[in-house]
């Protein structure tokens, strides 16, 4: 093969097409960068083929590719690697259909992991490309881990509000990091370190959040079994903290020993225990747990060990965490009731989860797309007749303004009174005790400044309407200052 250079218009190429490859799955301009790379399609058939891109970076990858990999020795190290980056894309794109179609029979299967019979294919493809046998391995899992990542996002978080494209967003960047790049050197068998906080009023879909990163972790592939290492759909365990009382909840986290304590008349295995490495643990409604327990959290958190109750041997932790709360941890943490060092080993990364109200109030649209997905789910197929009932009982039941506060987990729960009864008349939210003249006794007391008070007042309607913009309103000023008055009040 003659000697061949990387042109300066396909270094460019390659040099974009790298950025789309490697930036987040979700973000609000990847569309655009990869019309840029597609010349003639429109923004939306690519929306609808995921594998145009490949289409049209194949023919240009291919003067550089032979028989064993890439044949161009001239090439330096940089344009090297724009080259094996865009083969590694083609190669994913090849076998997207089949990582689908295994995600899709593995959903429905517990126990074992499944056999996936397509991975000689890819790998081989990968080896082709030039890829030695281990790193082709790895990248078929990283292929798969990827997949599902984006699946999990796109399917479980939907909604076309300004803040559900932001969650999706940081969602991939929870999981994958803001640049692959860095996740693809080093950090895809390091995430067990990075723990997440998901914060968010009661029904707005922690759970969801929080099943979206459990079931997208890195697993292996097996060669010799030709099977992944785990189950992903056993990799994620969840634990709601505040349904078990003070005396037991100890023992569901870490376990006990047979004796350990009146009535525990064998050994048990905690959650922790349960997780494989390979996975997540969901600990929800985190500021519930007393100090104690979150001081035993703590250490597994710092030391990746904990022991079961009753007994002296340390067991290793290898999974995720990832906790969740609907209560103001500013409050919790000004109160004493969350450990400050708890905290901070909790929040490598912070979700916050945008309430429905919010939703709406960006895109008015947006309680109609998830009533037609709700109806769906429940009809178990998308009948308008249905959607235009649940439409118009809401409309004709409930005011313009109303709040939700019970947010999407209340609106799955109209839908089905609507489609039994015919009606919904809705609730009336609930300010939390207290808060309204706990601030009128300080302003009565003088006992606060001019900054304080606009703080503290916009980070109570802030907590009551979700949204920053109607906070703004509500204050009179510009959504960028009514936001620092908010953050200011949540750091005090």
């Amino acid at each position: 093969m003659a000697e061949v250079k990387l042109s300066a218009d396909d270094r460019s190429y390659f040099t974009k097409l790298a950025e789309v490859v490697y930036g987040n799955a979700f973000a609000a301009n990847r569309i655009q960068s990869v019309a840029e790379l597609v010349p003639g399609a429109s923004l939306e058939d690519l929306r609808r083929d995921e594998e145009a891109l490949a289409r049209a970076v194949a023919p240009r990858l291919e003067r550089y590719l032979g028989a064993g990999g890439i044949q161009a020795p001239a090439l330096g190290d940089a344009d090297r690697w724009l080259i094996a980056r865009a083969a590694l894309y083609v190669c994913y794109i090849r076998g997207l259909r089949q990582f689908d179609a295994h995600i899709e029979r593995q959903a429905a299967k517990v126990g074992e992991p499944l056999p996936a019979t397509f991975a000689d294919a890819v790998v081989g493809d990968l080896v082709r490309c030039g890829y030695d046998e281990e790193s082709a391995l790895r990248y078929f899992a990283l292929f798969f881990q990827l997949r599902r990542g984006f699946n999990f996002i796109r399917r479980g978080l939907t909604g076309a509000s300004p803040s559900m494209y932001r969650l999706r967003e940081a969602l991939w960047n929870n999981i994958f990091t803001h640049d692959v790049r860095g996740f693809e050197a080093a950090l895809w068998s390091r995430m067990e370190d990075f723990s997440t906080l998901v914060l968010g009023e009661t029904g707005t879909g922690k759970g969801a959040v929080a099943a979206a990163i459990g079931r997208s972790g890195f697993i292996p592939y097996d060669r010799a079994r030709q099977r992944f290492a785990a189950n992903f759909t056993e990799t994620f365990i969840a634990i709601n903290l505040s349904q078990f009382p003070e005396t037991i909840i100890e023992s569901e986290l870490f376990g006990h020993r047979k004796g350990a304590f009146t009535g525990a008349i064998d050994h048990h295995e905690g959650i922790f225990a349960r997780c494989n490495e390979h996975g997540a643990l969901f600990l929800d409604e985190i500021g519930e747990v007393s100090i104690p327990v979150q001081i035993k959290l703590l250490q597994v958190l710092q030391e990746r060990t904990f022991t079961p109750v009753g007994g002296r041997e340390q067991r290793r932790f290898g999974g995720r965490v990832i906790a969740a709360t609907n209560q103001p941890l500013a409050s919790l943490r000004g109160d004493g009731r969350f450990r400050n060092d708890f905290f901070y080993r909790l929040c490598s990364d912070v979700i916050e989860v945008p309430t429905l109200r919010q939703r709406i109030a960006e895109s008015p649209a947006e309680l109609e797309l998830l009533v037609r997905l709700l109806v769906t789910r429940i009809a178990g197929s998308e009948l308008p007749e249905l959607v235009s009932l649940v439409m118009d009982a809401l409309e004709a039941n409930l005011p313009r303004d109303y709040a939700w506060p019970g947010n999407v987990r209340e609106l799955e729960q109209a839908v089905r009174r609507i489609l039994v009864t015919g009606r919904y008349t809705g609730e009336s939210p609930r300010p939390p005790v207290g808060e309204g003249e706990a601030l009128a006794a300080k302003v009565a007391a003088g006992e606060l400044t001019a900054d304080e008070l606009l703080g503290r007042y916009g980070a109570l309607l802030y907590r009551r309407l979700g949204s920053y913009a109607e906070v703004a309103r509500r204050l009179g000023v510009d959504v960028r200052t009514a936001r620092k008055y908010v953050e200011g009040a949540k750091a005090a």
